[in-house]
C-alpha cells in the first residue's frame, strides 16, 4: 500500500507498508551511475522469453548517455538499494519511448511498477514529450501488460506477439 507518492525535483518517493506491518522507503531518482544501471539492465535481460527485447543491447550498454540522450534513466531504490528501473528514450521532440521497466523479482508485488511507470510518465512530461510509446510481450510480461492497460496505455498494434502501446501525456496529469 502506497502511503506517500510525490514527484518533486526529479525524485518520486513512496512509503510502503510491508506484510510485516512495518514501512519501507521507496524512492525513484534520475540515475547516472553507469554500473547501477548496467546491473539492473543486464539482470532484466536474463528474463526467459524477453530475449527479443534486447536487440543491439551491447551498443546500448556501452553508450548509455548517448542512447538515452534527451531522455532519462530512472532507478527505484528500496531503503537505498537499487531494485527497479525504467528509461525514457527520445524518439522525436514530441514522442519518447518507455524502455527497460524492470523490478527485481524479490521486490515484486509491492506496487513499485506502478510508481516507476508514473515516475516515467511524469519525467517524460517534464522533458516536454506529448506521448510515450513502447513495446511489450504480453505472453512473457502478463502482469506488466495488464498494469499498462489499467494505467491508461492503449494498444496500437500486435506483431508476432509483440504489442505496441502508447499513452497521451496530456491525459495523465
Amino acid at each position: 500500500m502506497t502511503l506517500l507518492n510525490s514527484w518533486n525535483s526529479g525524485i518520486s518517493t513512496g512509503l510502503m507498508k510491508c506484510n510485516r506491518g512495518d514501512y519501507m522507503m521507496f524512492e525513484v531518482k534520475e540515475c547516472s551511475e553507469t554500473e547501477t544501471i548496467k546491473n539492473l539492465f543486464v539482470e532484466y535481460s536474463h528474463i526467459k522469453g524477453a530475449e527479443s527485447c534486447f536487440v543491439s543491447f551491447d551498443k546500448e550498454l556501452n553508450d548509455l548517455a548517448g542512447y538515452y540522450s534527451g531522455g532519462a534513466i530512472l532507478v527505484g531504490y528500496e531503503e537505498d538499494k537499487p531494485v527497479a528501473c525504467v528509461a525514457v528514450r527520445k524518439i522525436s521532440d514530441e514522442t519518447c519511448e518507455g524502455k527497460r521497466l524492470f523490478i527485481k523479482p524479490e521486490y515484486r508485488g509491492k506496487g513499485y511498477a506502478r510508481i516507476m511507470i508514473k515516475a516515467m510518465t511524469d519525467k517524460a512530461s517534464e522533458l516536454g514529450f506529448k506521448e510515450v510509446v513502447f513495446t511489450t510481450k504480453p505472453e512473457v510480461m502478463t502482469v506488466g501488460y495488464g498494469l499498462y492497460k489499467r494505467m491508461g496505455f492503449e494498444e496500437l498494434s500486435e506483431n508476432n506477439g509483440i504489442v505496441s502501446m502508447r499513452i497521451d501525456l496530456s491525459k495523465t496529469n
